[in-house]
């Protein structure tokens, strides 16, 4: 009888008052469309007053395009997910998202049930979080341990030094070559080399500072980098091409990746996959051995569009799924991917997926792991670090300081 009444009184509400619909974009990935169907379909069957549509971000040359545009044209969706941090800064900038410190005392208390307190404050955009961070996936290096043993080490390297060091023994400069150091000349490739290899030199030091718009990588960290980086082409340590999976094949025994790469890898090199073992990115020979090593955030979240009429239903909805622990659980058996959360290694809801140790390995560096810089112009500024840092490295065009002095002129200009 109790159920039908509140059934009853559902269905008058719905037919006195309306009901509230909301568009979700989700991101263009198979795995994370799964999750949030899934979710979705829970939640519309049991919240009748406010039901959920859910859509792929539209075709175009990147999500930050599809969604740009829709704002423009006045197609924006309710809420999407696939939100980096850069980008939050940009639409957080134009008035375009709703600040989640608008939900008051509920929006602290869900970041305090899923134990992100910490993790949530590297969003924070000019006092506010705009962005519910979903997933975090931190780079790790992966080295292969039968190539290391062919050389006699049982254990990877940490520092540049010692990367030196095994480099004389392994690299031939020819067919054979340490490690791959830049991951390519598109504009997000920063992120998985020197924006990685600066947040660990650093010890999570922003590249970037947003309050004063200015460079921060030109200080004695960067220039630590920039000389590992030179170092490594100008000895003939790696290269600029290395061919298809050379990780796989032997060419080289380390690479920068993230936990998406691990199902693949087991499927497609069996065979290497015993083998791998992963790690911290490599720090300077002064780095503090008792201190952890930071590293990149691929990391993306939730933002809630300004011309959404319905924010506090928005907010309901993504309350009811990241205030329930077996929705991230459900999150990781779905996408593989960590979640945003500080407490993966502790957490007993978690303890079956650390059993994998390449999953445990990404989820005891989330507390580690960095997101982009809070800045608006992105894009621009990878795009020149490209063209003023990168590739005169690669190519050993000038002195490193040189090099490094030049890019934070040329990257300080497009900040000012």
């Amino acid at each position: 009888m109790k159920k039908l009444i509140v059934l009853l009184a559902v269905i008058i509400g719905i037919v006195l008052f309306g009901q509230v619909k909301l568009t979700f974009w989700t991101a263009p990935n198979p795995l994370q469309e799964e999750f949030w169907k899934t979710v979705v379909s829970q939640w519309n069957q049991q919240r009748k007053d406010i039901q959920i549509e859910i859509q792929t971000i539209p075709a175009a040359g990147s999500s930050e395009e599809a969604i740009l545009t829709a704002i423009a044209s006045g197609n924006a969706p309710d809420f999407s997910e696939n939100i980096f941090s850069g980008f939050a800064a940009q639409l957080a900038d134009i008035g375009a998202i709703v600040p989640f410190d608008n939900f008051g005392a509920d929006f602290q208390k869900l970041v305090e049930t899923r134990k992100m307190k910490n993790i949530i404050e590297k969003w924070k955009i000019k006092g506010k979080h705009y962005v519910l961070p979903i997933y975090s996936n931190p780079m790790l290096f992966w080295w292969r341990s039968d190539l290391l043993k062919q050389v006699g080490y049982n254990n990877p390297p940490r520092t540049y030094e010692e990367i030196y060091e095994l480099s004389k023994k392994f690299a031939d400069g020819k067919k054979k070559f340490t490690m791959q150091v830049i991951a390519g000349r598109n504009w997000w490739d920063r992120w998985f080399d020197f924006i990685t290899f600066y947040y660990a030199a650093s010890g999570g030091n922003s590249y970037i500072d947003p309050a004063k718009r200015k460079v921060n990588f030109g200080d004695t960290s960067g220039e630590k980098v920039v000389n590992f980086i030179y170092s490594m082409f100008q000895n003939k340590y790696t290269a600029v091409e290395l061919g298809d999976n050379p990780f796989y094949k032997g060419v080289i025994m380390a690479k920068v990746t993230g936990p998406w790469e691990i199902n693949w890898a087991l499927q497609t090199f069996p065979n290497v996959m015993p083998n791998v073992v992963i790690t911290p990115p490599p720090v300077p020979s002064d780095y503090p051995k008792d201190k952890p090593v930071y590293t990149f955030a691929d990391s993306k979240g939730i933002v809630i569009y300004s011309s959404c009429k319905n924010p506090k239903a928005v907010f309901e909805f993504l309350n009811w799924v990241f205030s329930n622990v077996q929705n991230d659980v459900l999150w990781i058996e779905k996408t593989k991917m960590p979640p945003a959360r500080e407490d993966l290694a502790t957490n007993p809801a978690f303890s079956k997926f650390m059993t994998d140790r390449f999953f445990k390995a990404y989820a005891e560096n989330v507390p580690y792991a960095v997101p982009p810089a809070l800045i608006d112009k992105t894009i621009d500024i990878q795009q020149a670090m490209t063209t003023h840092l990168i590739e005169p490295l690669m190519y050993l065009k000038g002195k490193p300081l040189d090099i490094l002095k030049k890019a934070v002129s040329e990257i300080n200009k497009l900040l000012f």
